[in-house]
């Protein structure tokens, strides 16, 4: 297994990051840390295809069509899917790369969290929590792999994990998410070692992220979590979007395996 080099390492640096011509999908990119992934993207001259599972159609339509106006009419597409469905993801992705014409460039994003003690949780809550975050990554990446594998060019696929599948976040009680992110960091760093003759595989694990995913959380664990911070304040989710242009661009070329 080979890692494919840098087409053109001795080039202007902010070159390496460019992704004019790239072609990308990222799964829940309709809000939050998936919304920004996807105009980073688009900034940095991708066409990018979105997933969505529960945002309403008209937002959605309206969302796309701002996205392409704002990056100069470059191509945005979005598909409505439920990533733990197998055959759902893979269709989408499919449909993406002919779409796009191409895949290079694969976010697995989408994810759910709940706060249940563990003794009380419910299996139906755990089952669908660890379906979204865990296999749902996974059915991702397995769908772009077997694109990627049969492009001329190297891929990369990108997971989202969390801090969480770190270490345990407090005041919250988090056992099912803080364990589907452990393992998507792990099946990140196990894929990386087997794709990579066609792909780079990496992995963010974001901190405390102003979304709505934080907004109904009580005020007293805002405060808890503020205590911890060592930069004292959360992190806006465009202030990731450098991160996953980076690890899709050049600019990362002999990085694979990231956490």
């Amino acid at each position: 297994m080979v890692l494919a080099a840098h087409p053109n390492p001795n080039a202007p640096v902010l070159s390496h990051f460019s992704l004019e011509g790239r072609t990308a999908l990222v799964t829940g990119g309709s809000r939050g840390i998936g919304l920004q992934v996807v105009t980073g993207l688009l900034e940095a001259g991708a066409s990018v295809a979105y997933t969505y599972s529960t945002t309403s159609t008209e937002e959605v339509k309206a969302l796309t069509k701002s996205l392409s106006e704002a990056n100069q009419g470059r191509t945005v597409k979005a598909y409505q899917c439920n990533v733990a469905d197998k055959a759902s993801i893979v269709s989408v992705a499919e449909q993406a790369a002919k779409d796009l014409g191409g895949l290079d460039v694969v976010v697995a994003n989408a994810g759910i969290a709940d706060h249940i003690p563990a003794v009380d949780y419910p299996e139906d809550k755990w089952r669908k929590l660890i379906d979204v975050n865990f296999n749902g990554a996974f059915w991702t990446a397995q769908a772009a792999a077997n694109i990627m594998k049969g492009s001329k060019k190297r891929g990369s696929i990108i997971f989202t994990a969390s801090v969480s599948g770190i270490l345990v976040n407090v005041p919250q009680t988090q056992a099912a998410y803080n364990a589907s992110k452990a393992g998507v960091i792990h099946l990140a760093k196990s894929l990386a070692v087997e794709w990579t003759d066609f792909a780079r595989v990496n992995c963010v694990s974001p901190g405390f992220i102003a979304t709505e995913m934080l907004d109904v959380h009580p005020k007293e664990w805002k405060e808890k979590w503020f205590s911890m911070i060592p930069g004292a304040r959360l992190c806006e989710a465009a202030e990731l979007k450098g991160s996953y242009v980076y690890l899709a661009s050049d600019a990362s070329s002999y990085m694979t395996g990231k956490l």
